[in-house]
């Protein structure tokens, strides 16, 4: 592993070179939007097939450059798997919105630059085996995040977001970094493997201190993930946001939270599982409940968008909890409920980002009235997103929601599962209004043509990937589909178990 450690360390390099390329580039006056976009894709694609390649052949944990880092950042499929979602959200975040891109001429390298900063310290998260590592890879996704905000300097809702985005960010980040002092001041070392032989060779001292350090790192993982009672600035964050950091936000970068957490939560969590399921599964409840309330209250459909992200970090949170009573199939749940959100919510944010682009707005649900009568294919893909947030059958989020109720039922939790499932028949409202208002309402304008551009193709393609998430294995049994990714999640959780 150590002789190969310049292979692991090349795709994370290449999105750092990518990033400075682009920042030097700004100063060229012959380059436009388009072509740093695909600058950056171009990057990231390279980055992508690298870490496809590893992930294919790897067989064992290891640790990059033991002897200079110090087992700070591990090599395993779990890393790797979660390395390939960053890239795949960030490329399918860019090509997606080239339409978009093209009616802003505020966008520049630097901005695709921060994007890929942020890639990188998402990666760093991924592969963080060591508190203090994982606080700084955090700072540095979650800094180029704050940035990227209010990059419009010209909205003033963007630059309110980015304000209270980086002060209650600042504020959360506070918490990790003094719960890790409290863990270093009981164990005496911040690695997380470290962490866990020093709680199994004290199981009978008091560990009050370790525990109340452990829970400061929680709370900023769930600030981050926009859990009830932290969960104040996403929907006024997630509004003001240009549409594609939205849409990088609500899919790709709570993936990154959940990668550290995951990690957390099956290595030094373990012995503390009667204390912190208890905490999760009160968090989960309140997440759920609160974030219904408030997608329910929406008629802006991004602020709806952003209620009911906090809805599906709840879901999330339920299999969490699951991990710590015994449920085998908990941590697989996760990590394909998360594959299935990303997909559904990078194609919803797509077409709203598309038709942000035109002269004639659409923010509000009153102004889908009719949309299916103007743009029928549009209107039919939005469906299958919403009916996939939903969790609608022949979906990949109906199934993404079928694995985190299965493992609460297999963890005995039936009223967290039949919670669940009450909320799921509840955003049913806000997610058919959509539509409802799209099909059933008669349109004042006609019938526009599909149009042939990198954007929709990529609006498709999710599309494609919604509907073969949900039936593709049924259908054709060689080609891979639901049950395949689930057995890749398994595969990752089971090599950082070892």
């Amino acid at each position: 592993m150590i002789s190969y450690g310049f292979i692991y360390a090349l795709a994370p390099t290449l999105v750092v070179i990518g990033a400075l390329t682009l920042l030097m580039l700004t100063f060229s006056k012959n380059l436009s939007t388009k072509h740093f976009s695909f600058i950056a894709v171009g990057f990231l694609f390279v980055a992508l097939i690298i870490q496809l390649i590893l992930f294919n052949s790897i067989t064992s944990s290891g640790y990059l450059f033991e002897t200079i880092f110090n087992k700070m950042f591990v090599i395993d499929k779990f890393s790797l798997l979660f390395d390939i979602l960053f890239l795949s959200g960030a490329m399918f975040t860019l090509l997606i919105n080239t339409h978009y891109f093209k009616s802003r001429d505020y966008y520049d390298g630097e901005f695709f630059a921060l994007l890929l900063l942020s890639v990188f310290g998402m990666m760093m998260l991924a592969h963080a085996n060591e508190l203090i590592t994982a606080f700084i890879a955090l700072e540095v996704a979650s800094i180029s995040v704050y940035i990227l905000v209010g990059y419009n300097k010209h909205n003033i809702k963007s630059s309110e977001a980015m304000l209270k985005y980086i002060v209650l960010g600042a504020l959360a980040g506070t918490f990790f970094i003094l719960g890790s002092a409290l863990v270093y001041g009981s164990v005496g070392s911040t690695h997380l493997g470290d962490i866990f032989t020093f709680i199994q060779s004290n199981q009978t001292a008091d560990l009050t201190l370790l525990i109340i350090g452990l829970f400061f790192i929680l709370v900023t993982i769930l600030f981050k993930i926009g859990a009830v009672p932290f969960h104040s600035w996403v929907v006024d964050v997630y509004h003001g946001a240009p549409f594609p950091v939205t849409m990088f936000m609500a899919a790709t970068f709570k993936i990154a939270i959940f990668a550290l957490l995951l990690r957390l939560y099956l290595v030094d969590f373990t012995p503390f599982y009667d204390i912190f399921s208890i905490i999760i599964q009160i968090v989960a409840v309140l997440t759920l409940v609160g974030g219904s309330f408030l997608a329910i209250s929406q008629t802006n459909l991004k602020r709806m968008l952003a209620g009911s992200s906090i809805v599906h970090g709840g879901y999330l949170l339920i299999a969490l909890s699951s991990v710590g009573l015994g449920a085998s199939f908990a941590a697989p749940a996760i990590v394909f409920y998360l594959i299935s959100y990303f997909i559904s919510a990078v194609g919803a944010f797509g077409i709203l980002s598309f038709l942000a682009s035109d002269q004639k707005k659409r923010l509000t649900f009153e102004h889908f009235k009719g949309f299916a009568h103007e743009r029928p294919y549009m209107a039919a893909m939005m469906s299958i997103f919403m009916l996939s947030l939903a969790g609608f059958p022949s979906t990949i989020g109906f199934l993404g929601k079928f694995y985190i109720f299965l493992s609460a039922i297999e963890s005995g939790q039936i009223f967290l599962a039949g919670l669940g499932i009450t909320i799921a028949f509840i955003s049913i409202y806000y997610y058919f209004k959509l539509i409802a208002l799209m099909y059933f309402y008669p349109s004042n304008s006609s019938q526009e043509k599909f149009p042939i551009a990198i954007t929709s193709v990529v609006i498709v393609l999710m599309a494609v990937l919604t509907i073969w998430g949900g039936l593709g294995t049924g259908l054709v049994s060689f080609l891979p589909g639901a049950d395949g990714l689930i057995q890749v999640a398994q595969e990752s959780i089971e090599q950082i178990a070892k």
